[in-house]
């Protein structure tokens, strides 16, 4: 089944187009890690300076567990780190609770 996963993320005011020019070219070894993750229709909407993140897994535990031991992922949120208000775990964003899904 399906395991869809939602965050949110401040992005210091200052930085906010600095965020937006890093995700138009998200470095294809990242992509590659997320992929091999088995995360798939990543998205992330902006509202000001505050991002809301969604992403789908079959396995959001292993996806996560996954992510945490690659190096590239260590090296991007190293890089976000300076564009964010806090930065996001090497497991990623604490995740939303889920309160409605219509399927």
């Amino acid at each position: 089944m399906t395991q869809r996963s939602a965050f949110v993320l401040q992005v210091r005011p200052d930085k906010v187009d600095e965020y937006i020019e890093a995700h138009l070219s998200v470095w294809p070894e990242m992509l590659a890690a997320l992929r091999e993750a088995g995360i798939r229709n990543y998205t992330i909407f902006r509202n000001g300076n505050e991002m809301f993140g969604y992403f789908e897994s079959d396995d959001l535990k292993s996806a996560a567990a996954y992510m945490e031991e690659q190096e590239v992922n260590a090296t991007w949120q190293d890089a976000m780190a300076e564009l964010l208000e806090a930065r996001v775990p090497g497991a990623g964003p604490p995740m939303l609770e889920e309160i409605f899904r219509l399927d």
